[in-house]
């Protein structure tokens, strides 16, 4: 049906997951990061906060992925040489797509923290400290299970879209599942036929991304669905 080229899409799906997780992975800290930043006391921590999410999530992906890329490369082989190293260093696309990507989501995933954490009541915070508990106790055991269920519906989209996105990765290169798909297409004449199979392995990460992240959203929010009843 795919005429011989079946396992290389897989392999591609493959490499499209492991590029998705890693850059979710660093997604996360960097949105963690961003958050905390936006939600600083300090008004220069605040502002450095604000400028990485409002520029980021101003420019295009595609934009954002080529001028890492490209400039980002340029950019340390000119540093390489000031410092005497006169080979050229190339970057490796896999490298360069995660860092692209989680550096792009980690902006978007910084809102979406920032909301969450701001959506908690001020009172919870003040009863576990009354209760006696420290600043890290009352973080870890009060404002991060509450905030982990705030964010799913945002972490969700996110995630949605992270996964879409890095279809994008494969115009610098890296042979993901689109890039084998079009090398398959092209020798074939059957274009139809992979991006339809393409679509379809898209559509099935899609679906167990769903069932696996409302698993986590019931499982932080059966105690509070208890204390509505």
């Amino acid at each position: 049906m795919l005429y011989g080229y079946g396992s290389s899409i897989l392999d591609g799906a493959w490499l499209t997951i492991n590029l998705a997780l890693l850059a979710m992975a660093l997604a996360i800290s960097l949105g963690l990061i961003g958050a905390a930043c936006r939600l600083s006391p300090l008004k220069w921590l605040a502002t450095l906060g604000e400028v990485y999410t409002t520029v980021v999530r101003g420019i295009p992906d595609l934009v954002l992925i080529l001028l890492i890329f490209y400039g980002g490369q340029d950019l340390v082989n000119r540093l390489a040489l000031a410092l005497g190293y006169e080979q050229y260093i190339d970057i490796n696309p896999f490298i360069a797509g995660v860092c692209t990507m989680g550096f792009i989501f980690g902006a978007y995933l910084s809102e979406t923290f920032r909301g969450a954490f701001l959506a908690i009541p001020k009172g919870q915070a003040e009863a576990g400290a009354a209760y006696g508990m420290s600043a890290v106790q009352v973080f870890w055991r009060i404002s991060v299970p509450q905030m982990v269920r705030l964010a799913i519906p945002g972490f969700t989209n996110n995630w949605l879209v992270l996964t879409k996105s890095t279809a994008l990765i494969s115009v610098i290169g890296l042979q993901d599942m689109m890039f084998k798909a079009k090398n398959a297409a092209d020798a074939t004449h059957q274009p139809f036929t992979f991006f339809l199979a393409v679509a379809a392995l898209y559509l099935l990460l899609s679906s167990l991304s769903l069932l696996l992240l409302r698993g986590v959203e019931k499982r932080y929010s059966v105690g509070f669905k208890a204390a509505e009843l």
